[in-house]
């Protein structure tokens, strides 16, 4: 009989190591194979809650966040971008040059949670974001999205339209931030085992056998 896991993947869709972190535990959970079923649940995290819906030029956000430079900036996306093509996702660097909002990225993929298509939607995306530059912040690229994976584009239009599962929203990002989670990806296991970082999909095969042993 295969070993029972919950996972809570606490992430942001603008974040790039999320994406990887994502990518490279999938692997490992494809490595294990049948011995493992999982259920997945993408938990919200803005890395930028202030961000005005406009966005803001990258190069910019990033030096005033992180007091990064134009070299490290430059270092720091070709390592992003290799991994990425590592775990077959493709950063297209060219086409992204600002960050946006995207709490309305996350009250959308709760409702997609009930919905079913929350895995796909969270894929499309980053997908949408990190490889065709789109914002995650517009509303028509958000219904464009949730209509790709198969979503009802006229109910997700009425989300968007409206201030459903806000406080849901809200409500979970001040859990994870009470319980210590500052930083993402988070993944949480089965609850209890906490997991932080794009990790090697090694790492994440190697925590996954020995939890789903214990339990």
């Amino acid at each position: 009989m295969p070993a029972q896991m919950k996972i809570d993947f606490v992430s942001d869709v603008s974040c790039p190591w999320c994406i990887i972190g994502l990518r490279a535990l999938e692997d490992a959970i494809a490595r294990i194979g049948p011995e493992l079923e999982v259920e997945f649940e993408f938990q919200p995290f803005e890395l930028n809650p202030q961000m005005p819906a406009e966005g803001q030029d990258l190069d910019e956000h990033i030096m005033q966040k992180y007091g990064m430079g134009p070299a490290d900036t430059a270092r720091n996306r070709e390592a992003i971008r290799a991994r990425g093509a590592e775990l077959g996702f493709e950063f297209r660097m060219d086409k992204r040059d600002r960050i946006y909002n995207t709490f309305d990225a996350h009250r959308l993929l709760t409702w997609a949670h009930g919905e079913g298509k929350q895995r796909e939607l969270k894929h499309a995306l980053f997908d949408a974001y990190f490889t065709q530059g789109l914002s995650p912040g517009d509303h028509a690229v958000l219904l464009s999205v949730a209509e790709s994976v198969g979503l009802d584009a006229v109910r997700a239009a009425a989300v968007l339209a409206s201030d459903e599962f806000a406080e849901e929203v809200r409500a979970r990002e001040g859990f994870y931030h009470q319980h210590g989670i500052h930083a993402v990806p988070a993944i949480i296991l089965n609850e209890r085992h906490l997991l932080q970082g794009g990790q090697p999909t090694e790492v994440f095969e190697q925590a996954l056998r020995e939890i789903a042993a214990k339990s």
